[in-house]
């Protein structure tokens, strides 16, 4: 899937690009939580159990990307050429940069 690129241009707010070990401490914390709740109960009440709410084990505000934001390609575009600016040397590396630059940005 090299070829793959980003449909929209929406990203998460914060420096990090995955919400990976936020998630997996999410879902051990839920999954203990339900195991307790399942210990807990009695056998004729199993029926009558109700599952452990995401709200009550996590806060999606907490994690490390607390949001997503638009950026247009035009957006992206004088962002680029202003990295570029920042640390190309000459034209061509300049060209190289903002080009790795927005093919990063847009990649999945």
């Amino acid at each position: 899937m090299s070829r793959s690129r980003r449909q929209k241009p929406i990203k998460g707010l914060c420096i990090s690009s995955s919400e990976r070990w936020d998630k997996k401490t999410w879902h051990r914390r839920f999954r203990t939580r339900e195991r307790q709740a399942l210990a807990c109960a009695l056998p004729d009440g199993l029926e009558a159990h109700l599952s452990v709410l995401e709200r009550e084990v996590s806060n999606v505000w907490a994690m490390d990307k607390d949001g997503h934001i638009y950026r247009p390609l035009r957006e992206q575009v004088e962002w680029a050429e202003w990295g570029a600016e920042r640390r190309g040397q000459n034209p061509h590396e300049r060209a190289a940069l903002k080009k790795r630059l927005l093919h990063k940005w847009m990649g999945k």
